[in-house]
């Protein structure tokens, strides 16, 4: 324990840095991948072979491992944040592609026949009734996505992407030296506490943006 504390208090700031960096790319690809999943979500929710082929393709992606991912993508796009990004969104997509099938294909039919009933046209429907009975499922896809974006983060350190993972794989690299274990394991332990943190800020988000009735 001493040497990990030794560790964390000799690299504050670079921990900081790399904390930062690793947030800032799993929201940002978690925004990347809730247009694109409530896009399609949007597209197929009402076709049951739409709804199937759009969950079956997104699954198909998971399959597929982060590694190997990362691989064929690094001599397509390079190094850094292009893989990294595109990796993460592309695993991020079952989870939002699903709950927004799930959430939309869930609004009671009579609701949607009421706000038809009053004049509203198809995309107000949309927009102020089916997507906001669905928000609940939503988030909840956006909150599975980002525990898992948070964990293959950390992997994609192998195509030199930003965050904790390339001081994990930097400690595992040099396993035998002083610092080895005590990197390896503050850049595991900040991911798990980075992680704990933004699912208790989507729970602080979904109690401020559901109305009480649909919670």
């Amino acid at each position: 324990m001493n040497a990990i504390w030794d560790f964390i208090s000799s690299r504050k700031s670079q921990l900081a840095v790399d904390s930062y960096l690793h947030v800032s790319a799993v929201i940002q690809c978690i925004l990347l991948a809730t247009v694109i999943g409530v896009g399609v979500g949007i597209a197929v929710y009402r076709s049951p072979a739409g709804s199937a082929i759009a969950t079956a393709l997104s699954s198909t992606i998971l399959t597929v491992p982060s590694f190997a991912l990362l691989g064929l993508l690094i001599p397509i796009v390079g190094l850094g944040v292009p893989p990294t990004v595109i990796a993460l969104t592309l695993y991020s997509l079952l989870p939002i592609v699903r709950n927004t099938i799930v959430g939309l294909g869930a609004v009671d039919p009579a609701i949607t026949d009421a706000a038809k009933g009053i004049g509203m046209n198809r995309i107000r429907v949309l927009t102020r009734v089916e997507l906001v009975l669905a928000w609940p499922s939503i988030l909840t896809g956006m909150r599975v996505a980002t525990q898992m974006a948070m964990g293959i983060l950390a992997i994609a350190a192998y195509a030199k992407g930003p965050g904790l993972g390339n001081l994990i794989f930097s400690g595992l690299s040099r396993v035998g030296s002083p610092t080895a274990i005590p990197q390896a394991l503050t850049g595991t332990v900040l991911i798990v506490i980075l992680a704990l943190l933004l699912d208790a800020l989507y729970v602080l988000i979904g109690r401020v943006t559901t109305s009480k009735g649909i919670r």
